[in-house]
């Protein structure tokens, strides 16, 4: 572990939290706005371009996360961390003030370079810092992400007609400049690999032995995250749920994945990474099962529940596993493994979304209980590869 030098450990992890926190607002605040009536009307767009300002959005947290990794590798991550939360405020003022269609995908953008930044950054900080119980670490900064992705939705339906949407976004763009003038404040690391910046670095990294698993791995459970955050309350409307309550049901799930990450953080002490995450996978499963299930929105709820816990621990500890191995080139994986991570994330709402279509939201829920299960061999093979090559050593 490198030492951080003019501040201790502990304020460089909450600095860590507090980027994640924002990194919730950035992947939730679209969704909760665009809720609002008079979003689509001040920008003047219809449904199909609001789905391109969500696809740019996640375009720019992908991009980001390919550029960022060898950035942090190169040049550490007071600068990756201070200009990445410097782009959400300003792509966050921009939305503040935007009325057209133009200015709102390049806010969106900008938004996902600052966002994706800020995540990789974040974790690859956090997994340097703690070397010694990174596992632990990681899930408790990923319940952050939670807290701020449900931060801007509550605070919207809380005050409505209090504030208005010029306002929420000032308010997160508040909140990000405070994280920009922290970062410039703080002291950090130096750089783990300092040998200059390749864009390529990233994909490069898929030549490192285990590595393709551990993208897989996370291919299914971002997708896995992306259909049930996306798609749960709709499935919930589908099978009778009042939208107040299938609003409820999405909240149960963020309040359990935070829950979880929690308990993941606690039960590291006492478990091997990849147990916990095979056992995680297996409750996920069996959480979509009962989704799929369901006879009633209660039932539905429960299944909601069981999959957000179960959820929690898989994407931070599979990092942990990640950065335990390749430790030196931390910044570099992490990046890789996001890109992967968010290619899943981008596809499988939009298999949901093609195969409700055809054959109803029930069906499409099916992709879920499918990574779960894949999720679970991934693990198994890769603990297996870990046990041979540590008897062979």
């Amino acid at each position: 572990m490198n030492e951080p030098g003019t501040v201790s450990r502990s304020q460089l992890f909450w600095g860590a939290c507090a980027g994640m926190f924002v990194f919730g607002i950035v992947l939730a605040i679209l969704g909760a706005l665009f809720g609002l009536p008079e979003m689509r009307e001040r920008l003047n767009i219809d449904l199909a371009q609001q789905g391109d300002v969500f696809l740019l959005l996640f375009f720019g947290v992908f991009l980001s996360t390919i550029v960022v990794g060898p950035m942090i590798d190169s040049f550490g991550n007071k600068l990756v961390l201070t200009l990445s939360a410097a782009l959400v405020a300003v792509a966050l003022v921009i939305f503040s003030t935007a009325s057209a269609f133009l200015p709102a995908i390049a806010a969106a953008f900008l938004l996902g370079i600052g966002g994706g930044g800020l995540n990789t950054s974040t974790n690859a900080l956090v997994a340097d810092l703690y070397t010694e119980n990174r596992g632990a670490m990681l899930n408790i900064l990923g319940t952050f992400f939670g807290v701020g992705a449900l931060f801007i939705p509550l605070l919207a339906v809380s005050i409505t007609g209090v504030f208005t949407i010029t306002q929420l976004f000032l308010i997160a763009a508040a909140l990000a400049a405070l994280c920009t003038t922290a970062y410039l404040l703080l002291g950090f690391p130096p750089p783990t690999a300092p040998i200059g910046f390749s864009l390529l670095a990233s994909v490069r990294a898929a030549r490192n032995p285990g590595v393709p698993l551990f993208a897989v791995l996370l291919f299914f459970q971002s997708g896995n995250e992306a259909s049930i955050g996306g798609w749960t309350s709709t499935y919930a409307g589908s099978v009778g749920a009042s939208p107040n309550t299938a609003t409820w049901v999405l909240a149960a799930y963020w309040a359990a994945l935070m829950l979880g990450r929690l308990a993941g953080a606690r039960l590291l002490a006492q478990v091997p990474k990849s147990r916990l995450v095979f056992a995680s996978a297996v409750g996920s499963a069996i959480g979509c099962a009962v989704l799929l299930a369901s006879p009633s929105v209660a039932v539905l709820a429960v299944g909601a529940v069981i999959v957000g816990f179960s959820f929690a621990a898989i994407y931070p500890t599979t990092l942990a596993m990640a950065a335990d191995r390749y430790q030196r080139l931390a910044g570099t994986i992490f990046g890789f493994l996001f890109a992967a991570g968010l290619i899943g994330g981008m596809a499988f709402p939009w298999g949901i979304g093609q195969i409700s279509q055809h054959y109803g939201v029930r069906s499409g829920m099916v992709l879920p209980l499918i990574g779960g299960i894949a999720i679970s061999i991934l693990v198994t093979v890769i603990a297996a590869r870990e046990k041979a090559a540590a008897v062979a050593a």
